[in-house]
């Protein structure tokens, strides 16, 4: 009797892996709820050719998503600076802070392109001043933008 069998799964399964991957399960697991509930196929030459092909297309669409990020942080830097404008008070200090949605903000009125306000990484900004603010675009790509915020 075999000790495990492998399988590729068809969809997102909790705690054994994502659509597309090869696992290797119980044969009672796989036989009694894996295949018959379709979350699972078992392991032949033309599902692995089928695999292989989607990991393909996936690279593939991976690589242009990163070209796209790349591009985008090469505009970014093109633009050089963009501007927030917030409330002080005395001393250029601000009324609260300088948040990751006011930079997405900032952002998309520069170009009018959606940046994800939780990709963005913004120091502790309470007063008046040119700031460093990273993006992260792609998990392989950060851009670095310059922030001025001044008095309004």
């Amino acid at each position: 009797m075999a000790k495990r069998v492998q399988v590729v799964l068809q969809e997102d399964v909790l705690s054994l892996g994502k659509d597309g991957d090869l696992v290797d399960v119980a044969p009672g697991f796989a036989r009694n709820f894996l295949v018959p509930t379709g979350k699972a196929v078992p392991v032949t030459a033309a599902v692995m050719r089928q695999v292989e092909a989607r990991r393909a297309k996936e690279a593939q669409r991976q690589a242009a998503l990163k070209a796209e990020a790349e591009a985008f942080s090469t505009a970014l830097a093109t633009i050089g600076r963009f501007t927030v404008k917030k409330q002080t008070g005395g001393d250029d200090v601000l009324f609260g802070t300088v948040t990751n949605g006011d930079v997405a903000e900032a952002i998309e009125a520069a170009t009018k392109k959606d940046v994800d306000r939780r990709s963005i990484l913004v120091p502790e900004i309470h007063r008046t001043g040119s700031y460093k603010v990273q993006v992260k675009l792609h998990p392989e790509v950060t851009a670095e933008i310059n922030l001025e915020v001044l008095s309004h």
